[in-house]
């Protein structure tokens, strides 16, 4: 992978000319799984992914017009900063809402890297074109916003404290609550089992507290070096990670520090409702932030903490 600053205009424009294809192909894929169901999101989604090609046009124009008819193949996979797009368009089931918070992102991300790509670029008219493009990606994260007014019917708010949210749940929600996930559903296993298979608390502390913290460690840095922030808003790497790996551990250690009482039986029954409460604060935390419906999620988090805690469970009593 390419580092972003070490990319030539000719690779910049290459780059923008590579999204808006890509973008553009995303959009009619929404519209066509929703023209007969939403035709009115399905209409909005057309008209984005017709300025995505007039964008692209344009961008091309430029670079034909400076370098030539040769556009070398630049992705965003071949880029260090961005992250790889969710394949949304592919799933099962597909809701307008979900489309609609999966275009501001995409939107919210180009208006981005259009105004980083102008930073780094130093001809006048390339400057620009990119900067008037970043200034089209925002209007279409506008629009998608408005999805909600038009046809939903729903509340108005202010674009600072839309911002403002969306800043916050991709900088410290989407972490934290990875983190928090992981450490409280997959140190059960471990923990329960090390629990019924020597029924001695301190020995079940000691293989709680070193999953994780284990598993803080690898969260971590797995969240620190997926995405360097400077492109997609989720902002610094490190604190990120920090968030995530100390989101990790905690959830693990909630269950874990009930073992710090002698007797077993006394220890697992708090151990126990400790994860209730965890499973509980998980899903309303997906509820608030994630606009998951309330008893979706709890049903998704239960049943998978639930069959990870039988199995360590049967797994400890063999």
């Amino acid at each position: 992978m390419k580092a972003f600053s070490d990319l030539t205009e000719q690779e910049i424009l290459a780059l923008a000319i590579s999204n808006e294809e890509e973008d553009s192909r995303i959009y009619l894929g929404f519209a066509e799984r929703l023209r007969a169901t939403f035709p009115a999101t399905a209409a909005m989604f057309r008209d984005m992914a017709a300025e995505e090609v007039t964008h692209r046009t344009r961008l091309f124009d430029l670079y034909r017009e400076k370098f030539g008819d040769y556009l070398p193949l630049v992705r965003r996979q071949d880029v260090r900063g961005f992250t790889a797009k969710h394949p949304l368009w592919l799933a099962p089931e597909l809701a307008p809402e979900d489309t609609r918070k999966y275009a501001e992102t995409m939107e919210y991300e180009a208006g981005r890297f259009y105004r980083k790509a102008a930073e780094q670029t130093r001809d006048a008219s390339t400057r620009q074109l990119l900067i008037e493009l970043a200034e089209a990606e925002l209007d279409h994260e506008h629009l998608a916003r408005q999805l909600d007014r038009s046809i939903l019917a729903s509340d108005a708010r202010s674009k600072e404290a839309d911002t403002a949210r969306r800043i916050f749940v991709l900088q410290y929600v989407q972490p934290g609550l990875a983190g928090l996930m992981d450490g409280s559903v997959s140190t059960l296993a471990p923990l329960f089992a090390a629990a019924f298979a020597t029924h001695n608390t301190w020995e079940t502390f000691l293989v709680g507290l070193a999953a994780s913290v284990g598993a803080g460690i690898s969260m971590g840095f797995a969240e620190a070096l997926s995405d360097d922030g400077s492109l997609t808003g989720r902002g610094t790497p490190w604190i990120r990670g920090t968030i995530c790996g100390v989101m990790t551990a905690a959830g693990g250690l909630g269950h874990t520090l009930p073992y710090l009482i002698p007797d077993f039986w006394t220890a697992t029954t708090m151990a126990v409702l400790v994860v209730v409460l965890e499973l509980a604060a998980i899903s309303y935390i997906r509820y608030r932030y994630m606009d998951t419906p309330l008893l979706r999620a709890a049903f998704q988090i239960v049943v998978g903490g639930v069959l990870v805690f039988l199995a360590g469970i049967v797994i400890g009593s063999s």
